[in-house]
């Protein structure tokens, strides 16, 4: 195809307010560099992340939960380490979601993958960086917010589904971040507690768990409980319900926040704790002797081996997880999605649609 040379993209000029998230479309479409790839983007999906990144949430400055300032921002009190590796680079396009098609190849990529449909791995170890060093597409690189984006050849998953664009696009960063939650507990069929269930993470790590043999609890609002047995769990309890004593092999946590205590009573003796979020606040209280008295393990769970997210699009592929889209925005209305996110009143994903 013959490649444009501008194209359109929702640009963030700087950590904030919804008002950060500007529309151009002149934006210079990029160049694969060697070892690239170029995607036409079809569709992308709003994540907590794109609004943590937006906020600068992720700053040890910030100690509130994720929603308090979700739509102003922080005053730039956090530019100095907002993201996940500490300050960006301003514009950014993010999206940490990508499902698209390969339109162009670097040096040393073979051609021969011009016209794959792929996804794009969300999390990766950066080319030449050392074991720990990690990249975020969509933040310490330009992510899937635009109709055309790069990433390394390696990082293009190729996919072979029915499934729609923003479908696919419901799945990489929730159910990748849930999936390695999982492997990191090493999670089979024992009893497992999910967090924020309902949101993108929560409702893949109930289908992900399930497809392990794990028997689900799902911590969710009455509303959303059928919606969530009908994803594979077993049993749910509110958000202000008292939990169970001892009562889990494994608490899968998106929340944090007050409430942080009753997660490690409600674990069994050698129980472990992973967390990948804290959505009601990340500042917790730990009582040490429930840690050792109990033999508990505590998991954070970021990075991610390689074949997490290969193991994924084989679960895709086979049909063994199924996505769960609630809206679908066009790309210009990204800023409306992203209210509609923050209303929380959705269950799964919403997808963005690139093109139109």
């Amino acid at each position: 195809m013959t490649l444009p040379d501008t194209m359109k993209a929702m640009v963030l000029t700087g950590h904030g307010g919804l008002d950060r998230l500007e529309w151009r479309e002149d934006v210079p479409v990029p160049r694969a560099q060697p070892g690239e790839v170029l995607i036409r983007v079809g569709a992308s999906a709003v994540n907590n992340t794109d609004v943590n990144t937006r906020t600068g949430w992720y700053s040890k400055a910030v100690r509130g939960d994720t929603n308090s300032a979700a739509a102003t921002g922080y005053d730039g009190a956090s530019d100095a380490d907002g993201a996940w590796s500490g300050a960006l680079s301003f514009p950014r396009i993010q999206g940490a979601d990508c499902c698209g098609e390969i339109v162009a190849v670097g040096p040393g990529v073979d051609e021969g993958r011009i016209g794959e449909r792929v996804l794009v791995r969300p999390m990766f170890r950066p080319a030449g960086g050392d074991e720990h060093a990690l990249v975020t597409f969509g933040s310490e690189r330009d992510g899937g917010f635009a109709e055309f984006t790069t990433v390394g050849a390696e990082n293009a998953v190729r996919v072979d589904s029915p499934l729609s664009d923003v479908e696919l696009a419901s799945f990489p960063c929730a159910f990748s971040t849930a999936e390695g939650m999982i492997q990191r507990a090493r999670l089979g069929a024992e009893r497992v507690l999910i967090t924020g269930a309902s949101g993108g993470v929560g409702s893949a790590a109930v289908q992900l768990a399930k497809r392990r043999g794990a028997h689900v609890t799902a911590v969710t609002s009455p509303a959303k409980a059928d919606d969530l047995r009908a994803l594979g769990a077993d049993a749910s309890l509110g958000r202000d319900d008292a939990l169970p004593e001892a009562a889990f092999d494994v608490v899968l946590d998106l929340v944090g926040g007050p409430r942080w205590p009753a997660l490690l009573e409600a674990l069994a003796v050698r129980g472990r704790y992973v967390t990948s979020g804290a959505i009601a606040g990340p500042i917790v209280e730990l009582d040490l002797r429930t840690l050792y008295l109990k033999d508990l393990t505590l998991i954070g769970s970021t990075r991610q081996d390689p074949g997490v997210f290969t193991d994924l699009v084989g679960y895709i592929e086979r049909g063994e997880i199924r996505p769960v889209l609630a809206e679908t925005y066009k790309l210009r209305d990204l800023r409306a999605a992203q209210e509609a996110f923050l209303e929380k009143s959705h269950m799964g994903k919403i997808g963005i649609a690139i093109a139109g």
